[in-house]
């Protein structure tokens, strides 16, 4: 497989613009990356200017704190689902995962899932807030709700990915689920290492970088 098949081409940034968003897809279509990943608002828009491609729209949902409820997690999915999203990257409730509602987790997750149905659902951690033990229980949470992928990071918190959050994760989930690593991943030597760890999926707004050296 080509290495830009591995990189979800990334624009989250609050501040970008239509301009932005158009770009980043003829980027995406340039350098034939699997993926554009923007924010909701912008599905519709980067559907629009990649029909015809393969290349997939991926949209964040809870972003980037992951504190809504689960009714409205599922409604902008659902609302990205009707934009033509392919894959939806939410960020669970970090909060209720650290004050141990595990069912809340659990059934947030089965809901934005149940909302986008065959789409492709990731699931963001954001391990810099977590224990390896919450990371392990959020990882098996995610197994049983019905989720694609488990994410480490939103590129938003204190820390993104990190190599030994991956492995963690590997070791934990096996082949059960997936791995997208996210989150401060700006040079090619960084994604290699990430893939060997196991993670099938960078996501990074250094895509061209990447492919670059």
């Amino acid at each position: 497989m080509e290495f830009g098949k591995f990189i979800d081409h990334t624009l989250l940034k609050p501040n970008a613009t239509v301009d932005d968003i158009k770009n980043l897809c003829d980027e995406a279509k340039q350098y034939n990356f699997y993926s554009v990943c923007v924010n909701s608002y912008y599905a519709a828009l980067a559907d629009s200017q990649l029909r015809n491609t393969d290349i997939k729209v991926c949209a964040v949902v809870g972003f980037p704190f992951g504190a809504q409820k689960a009714s409205v997690k599922a409604f902008e999915a659902k609302q990205c689902a009707q934009d033509c999203a392919d894959e939806i990257d939410m960020v669970l409730n970090v909060g209720m995962l650290k004050s141990g509602y595990y069912d809340l987790i659990e059934e947030e997750i089965r809901m934005v899932k149940n909302a986008i149905e065959e789409r492709t659902l990731k699931v963001i951690f954001e391990n810099c807030y977590l224990t390896d033990e919450q990371k392990k229980i959020a990882c098996n949470l995610s197994i049983k709700a019905g989720a694609d992928f488990i994410k480490t990071s939103t590129g938003f918190g204190t820390g993104g990915a990190t190599l030994a959050d991956v492995e963690l994760m590997k070791k934990e989930v096996g082949d059960r689920i997936k791995i997208k690593a996210s989150g401060g991943i700006r040079d090619r030597e960084t994604a290699v290492a990430f893939i060997r760890a196991g993670a099938e999926r960078i996501g990074t707004s250094s895509g061209i970088k990447i492919l670059s050296e």
